[in-house]
């Protein structure tokens, strides 16, 4: 009998795609379980405001009540490091591993180790932030030696997050073919609150590139890290059957 795998997702609470995404993708694996613990988040800018909503003191409560549950991994589903810097995350981890002993990923580093995996230089990305949101987003990534440019990205200007999983499947499917034709290599669906991750696969085969959900990145890197073999995971991209 295949040793149970409990997964531990941090999820902002406002957030209403994640959840039944996630769920989704794991179904085909059956020792894999998916438990959840929020946090407050629910508008998305640079305000003080905006962003004290990830401070770290208030993530690691979420995450202990994870830790109580026993799970073998923690993921926080959020995208955040997008604007405020990928060594955030980075030290996020650091620190829930430190307090818990269990290890950790999130979306962003899940994606920039696909982003690796895939070779991609120039990104096209797709959310449903605020111009300086996206600019600081754009901005990190560039320092990273990924491109993103005016070509390559499309945003949508939404502040409150309850309404970013209203966007339609239309509105996002125009959005990644617009990135792609401005020559993206890969596309990112880039905020876990878009209802996005089962759409990916159409897209692939109609666009012709990785697109990697950020809903999508953080599930495959903690199911990799727990010994899954992500090959069993059919409908939800190349990520799973690539990489």
């Amino acid at each position: 009998m295949s040793k149970q795998i409990r997964l531990g997702i941090l999820t902002p609470s406002s957030n209403t795609a994640l959840e039944p995404l996630t769920f989704q993708i794991v179904a085909s694996t059956p020792n894999v379980s998916v438990h959840f613990s929020r946090f407050p988040v629910t508008e998305i800018n640079l305000s003080a405001k905006g962003l004290a909503q990830f401070d770290h003191s208030v993530i690691m409560q979420a995450a202990q009540l994870l830790a109580d549950a026993e799970v073998d991994m923690i993921g926080w589903s959020g995208t955040a490091a997008g604007w405020m810097g990928f060594e955030s995350d980075e030290k996020l981890c650091e620190a829930i591993t430190k307090a818990t002993g269990i290890p950790a990923t999130t979306s962003v580093l899940a994606l920039n180790k696909a982003l690796d995996i895939f070779k991609v230089k120039k990104l096209g990305l797709v959310t449903p932030y605020l111009d300086d949101v996206q600019e600081s987003i754009m901005k990190n990534y560039n320092a990273i030696g990924i491109e993103i440019t005016s070509k390559t990205e499309c945003h949508l200007r939404i502040v409150k997050n309850s309404g970013i999983a209203l966007v339609g499947e239309d509105v996002l499917e125009t959005l990644v073919g617009q990135v792609v034709e401005g020559g993206a290599e890969a596309v990112s669906t880039f905020c876990t609150n878009l209802v996005a991750a089962h759409k990916v696969e159409l897209w692939e085969a109609k666009y012709g590139v990785p697109v990697l959900d950020t809903v999508t990145t953080v599930t495959w890197d903690m199911l990799r890290q727990c010994g899954v073999d992500t090959k069993a995971i059919k409908g939800w991209g190349r990520i799973f059957q690539e990489t």
